[in-house]
């Protein structure tokens, strides 16, 4: 093994290895019929999601790089192409859930095949191309974030379902009480934000330059279901003065009256989760909240939403981050007792809209070429997210990162932590 690949405790292509197993082992609870589902055109099949990490690799690594390499499935390039234009013509994304072939065991081929095809790469003389280990890298990160979606999809096709299917059984969640809110204290002035370098990060999160925040407050935890109850219950979807134009329009259309995923049976408040329809308690955080919903319960509050800058100048002074999907409980729990540190919740509960647009820092170039498709070309008509939620890789969860959705967006982990001005 090359040891210019050598990468913590392990190596690059040990690592690489580890979140390709782990993408199959988090679609072992699924049935076969599971792997196709597709219950709306922003979500994707599970099988999709399998093939298309493996896409990448195939088009960014093996085809540029491994000598000799041909594809056996030509096909798969216009297939499992998400929205590469600089690659070629992609297949519809509504209609993905209707590729019933290649069935999941050729899905499973291709991806064995790939995989063997970077281990030979890495092998060779190309392992000590520079740009070979930067895509590699970028690959892995890229299986995390689908991971990630795996989850937030599969709940979402599952919930259509009147059985409302569990996609791992669990006893009851957490339903202990959250401590009670208070408000942290920022100073603001000139300060920097980004990623620093070192470590991996994405483009998007780059450069790190500075901001001016005036004087701030951030809430020392999340808002919990109880707290969000409160804001349905007065009259929160029924009060225009709360919404924005767009958000009012979007409640009214889309009858909007409680989170997605709430429901009221037999006299019961409860929430579907990936564990199973579960008891809605009010200590844990509320999610799967649009941005429209979030911006409209802190003016009901009395607060606002935090920017970007003033979220992540928080994280920044929070102890490091834990938590994410690897603790294998797949839905947010309540705030634990404060934290003398600074504000708890900061990672892998739930993603925190920010009122912030989703737009380049100063001095972002994005990549050259396709691989400068990754995150450029979507920042318009969107918001960023702070944060990580429970079906986050615990890799992602640091300051710098930076998520970002549509507002009307309502699958995703999404809740939120209130922000005040201060004088």
């Amino acid at each position: 093994m090359n040891e210019r690949l050598a990468i913590g405790d392990g190596t690059l292509v040990d690592e690489f290895l580890r979140t390709r197993e782990q993408s199959l082992a988090f679609c072992a609870p699924l049935d076969v019929e599971d792997h196709a589902l597709q219950a709306a055109a922003f979500t994707s099949p599970p099988k999709w999601h399998l093939a298309h990490t493996t896409w990448f690799f195939e088009t960014f690594l093996l085809k540029p790089f491994l000598r000799g390499y041909r594809s056996s499935e030509p096909l798969y390039e216009m297939l499992f192409n998400s929205y590469y234009n600089s690659i070629g013509e992609q297949f519809p994304r509504p209609q993905r859930g209707l590729l019933s072939r290649p069935n999941l065991a050729a899905v499973h081929d291709y991806r064995a095949r790939i995989d063997a095809g970077i281990v030979s790469l890495l092998g060779g003389a190309e392992a000590d191309n520079p740009a070979v280990r930067e895509r590699l890298r970028l690959g892995i990160e890229h299986e995390r974030q689908h991971q990630e979606l795996f989850f937030t999809d599969i709940k979402y096709s599952l919930a259509v379902n009147p059985l409302l299917p569990a996609y791992q059984p669990r006893a009851s969640l957490a339903a202990d009480d959250a401590p009670a809110m208070h408000w942290l204290r920022y100073d603001g002035g000139l300060l920097e934000v980004g990623h620093g370098g070192g470590e991996f990060s994405f483009d998007n999160e780059r450069p790190r330059h500075r901001c001016f925040l005036e004087p701030f407050s951030l809430a020392s935890r999340l808002v919990t279901n109880g707290e969000y109850q409160a804001f349905i219950d007065d009259g929160g979807y029924r009060r225009p003065e709360l919404w924005l134009a767009e958000g009012w329009t979007a409640v009214q259309e889309q009858c909007w009256d409680r989170p997605l995923y709430w429901m009221h049976r037999d006299g019961e408040d409860l929430e579907y989760t990936l564990h199973g329809l579960q008891p809605r308690a009010a200590g844990r955080p509320v999610c799967h909240l649009s941005g429209f919903e979030v911006d409209a319960f802190a003016r009901w509050a009395g607060a606002r939403l935090p920017t970007e800058q003033e979220w992540e100048v928080a994280a920044s002074a929070a102890p490091a981050p834990a938590g994410g999907v690897d603790l294998g409980v797949y839905h947010p729990v309540p705030a634990p007792p404060p934290s003398p540190a600074g504000p708890t919740q900061l990672y892998g509960e739930v993603w925190q809209w920010t009122q912030s647009a989703y737009g380049p820092y100063p001095g972002y170039r994005p990549t050259e070429g396709a691989i400068g498709e990754y995150n450029g070309k979507f920042m318009s008509s969107q918001w960023v997210l702070r944060g990580g939620s429970c079906v986050s890789k615990a890799a992602h969860l640091r300051p710098s990162y930076r998520n970002f959705f549509y507002p009307p967006d309502r699958w995703q982990f999404s809740g939120l932590r209130l922000a005040r001005s201060t004088d």
